[in-house]
């Protein structure tokens, strides 16, 4: 009950001041509701189909390749940073809150987020007449999958790369939008040469998208995008641990400094 009350706790601190900057939860919602519309029409267009099987592709496209990267990703590295300067850090070592539960706070807040611009994302699609054809649970683990990846690697970044709020726009844009392109996030997969398809097989991205679409769109079941959730679920492993391990490594430097 302790961990749960104190990451609770964490969470609510950092939705609190995410509502009183105003400006940054209107943009929040202007980013992927705009990227939605663009993609959508492009697609309908280029693709010679109707509106509603553009969104259709369109909105898990846009939400777990775009929307979420930005704000679990960016938003996980901002966060970490700017507690840092603000010697929050420094604070959480004489207080009674376990580091566990500040890094479970942290997804958690995070996590929120992205639950919200999932709604958004699937209303906008909605009036468009995209509809999400396969299993809603399925989908629900396919999202929740992808922000454990992106908080994960939103930490290893936060605390070993950034060490100021201005770090964070270059650090996210030299990672992330390399892996955007690649991942299919603007550009369907369908039109990368052999050789960029070969690459984006290490993309965690285009198998989130890949997997989200299937689910999505085409109503598919776990066994038939077995490749790409479990690909997904390996990477986000992989970057719970090596974000628990940086962020432990962090809490040792601030000791220090």
């Amino acid at each position: 009950m302790k961990y749960c009350r104190e990451t609770i706790a964490v969470a609510q601190r950092i939705l609190i001041e995410l509502l009183r900057r105003r400006r940054s939860l209107i943009f929040w919602s202007i980013f992927p509701i705009s990227v939605l519309i663009l993609n959508g029409l492009i697609i309908a267009e280029r693709a010679k189909i109707s509106m509603d099987a553009a969104f259709n592709y369109a909105a898990p496209a846009t939400l777990v390749g775009a929307a979420l990267f930005f704000s679990c990703l960016g938003g996980s590295v901002a966060t970490v940073v700017s507690e840092r300067e603000q010697q929050t850090l420094k604070r959480l070592f004489i207080s009674p809150l376990s580091g566990t539960s500040y890094f479970l706070g942290i997804f958690l807040a995070h996590s929120c987020i992205g639950i919200g611009q999932t709604l958004l994302v699937y209303t906008i699609a909605a009036f468009w007449g995209a509809t999400f054809n396969g299993s809603i649970f399925l989908g629900l683990t396919i999202i929740l999958i992808s922000i454990i990846s992106y908080v994960g690697l939103g930490f290893i970044l936060g605390t070993q790369l950034a060490r100021r709020t201005e770090d964070v726009n270059s650090l996210v844009a030299a990672f992330g939008v390399p892996l955007l392109i690649l991942g299919g996030a603007f550009i369907p997969a369908s039109l990368f040469p052999k050789t960029l398809i070969n690459l984006a097989n290490y993309n965690p991205i285009y198998h989130a998208i890949k997997a989200l679409v299937a689910v999505s769109s085409q109503g598919n079941e776990l066994e038939d995008i077995t490749s790409h959730f479990w690909f997904l679920t390996g990477f986000a492993a992989i970057m719970v641990v090596g974000g628990w391990l940086s962020y432990q490594r962090m809490l040792m430097v601030e000791r220090r400094l």
